[in-house]
């Protein structure tokens, strides 16, 4: 049995305020992740139970012929995929067996390996240690959340998969509506977390207010979730601004939260993979292959997450700050 939470503090963790739009500022946040709660709600219980069955594809022949002639997987007969090592729900978590791990970089994971006519093994790997266990080949890929950046796909290939979404969210009761552009958030006091993404949009759209003569928005940094929440729910502060895939769980579970504007964040998620080995080739065309038969989109919507979804995958896309 999971072990269930006595209340839920509005469904939002001090990982949900401080986690980067894919882990910009990639030290802090893998430290918070590390202290990510394990209890849950019983209407998260419920999802995690309904969500324990994979979703698998069927095998893409052209996605096979994308590999390069005698590549050998680490293992053969198997695609092995690291993935982070704690709950971290909707992206990987502990089933209620407390061995198998499910989630919807899990799910992404056994569309790949089904296209290729592999089975699936993960291997829980810590975000510090999987440079080198790509590199060492412990495993053929990573799905971590992993944003595509210049200076990674120095060292990487990458695959996209989803996108980078950042939200506001308000408390259910809000008058505010909608925060679409930098003049929505005119006067608001909005909890970001330091040194993230997330908080580098919020900047320049307060910058933005302040060269056309409006109230600056005034961000609001909180150290602990709770104290966040609290915040937000008294009405000290107006609204948070997260990773939209934090946000999506907890709404969907239940939370006091309403999201009123999602944004594209600066990069796109992807599957890394070792560089210049080809395998990013046979990746691309299993994730291409599952969109266009649909498993693809079950795998997102039942993890609140179809809004990130792509039309395509893309190998080692162009970068444009933001």
């Amino acid at each position: 049995m999971y072990k269930v939470q006595t209340a839920v503090v509005f469904g939002l963790t001090l990982a949900a305020l401080s986690v980067t739009g894919c882990y910009n500022n990639e030290r802090a946040t893998h430290a918070q992740e590390n202290r990510l709660k394990t209890e849950f709600s019983e209407k998260e219980q419920q999802t995690l139970r309904n969500n324990m069955v994979a979703i698998h594809s069927t095998k893409n022949v052209e996605a096979i012929a994308q590999l390069p002639q005698g590549f050998k997987f680490v293992n053969e007969g198997y695609f092995t995929v690291a993935v982070g090592t704690n709950s971290f729900p909707p992206l990987h978590v502990l089933a209620e067996d407390n061995q198998t791990r499910i989630g919807s970089e899990i799910d992404m994971a056994q569309l790949i390996a089904d296209s290729l006519g592999l089975k699936l093994q993960v291997i829980p790997s810590s975000w510090e240690n999987w440079p080198l266990g790509l590199a060492s080949g412990k495993f053929d890929a990573v799905l971590s959340n992993i944003a595509v950046t210049e200076l990674r796909k120095l060292k990487y290939d990458f695959a996209t998969y989803r996108q980078d979404m950042l939200a506001f969210y308000v408390t259910k009761d809000s008058k505010i509506q909608t925060i679409k552009t930098p003049d929505d958030i005119a006067g608001l006091k909005i909890v970001v977390g330091s040194g993230t993404n997330q908080e580098r949009l919020l900047l320049n759209w307060i910058e933005n207010n302040q060269q056309k003569g409006l109230n600056p928005a005034q961000p609001i940094y909180l150290e602990d979730g709770a104290a966040a929440a609290l915040a937000l729910q008294s009405g000290r502060v107006d609204a948070y601004l997260i990773p939209n895939v934090m946000g999506v769980w907890q709404q969907a579970n239940g939370a006091n939260i309403k999201a009123v504007g999602e944004l594209d964040g600066t990069w796109s998620v992807a599957v890394a993979v070792k560089k210049g080995t080809g395998l990013v080739n046979a990746v691309q065309a299993s994730i291409n292959g599952v969109i266009a038969n649909g498993t693809y989109s079950q795998a997102l919507s039942r993890w609140s997450l179809q809004n990130e979804g792509i039309p395509q995958s893309v190998i080692n896309p162009l970068i444009q700050d933001k």
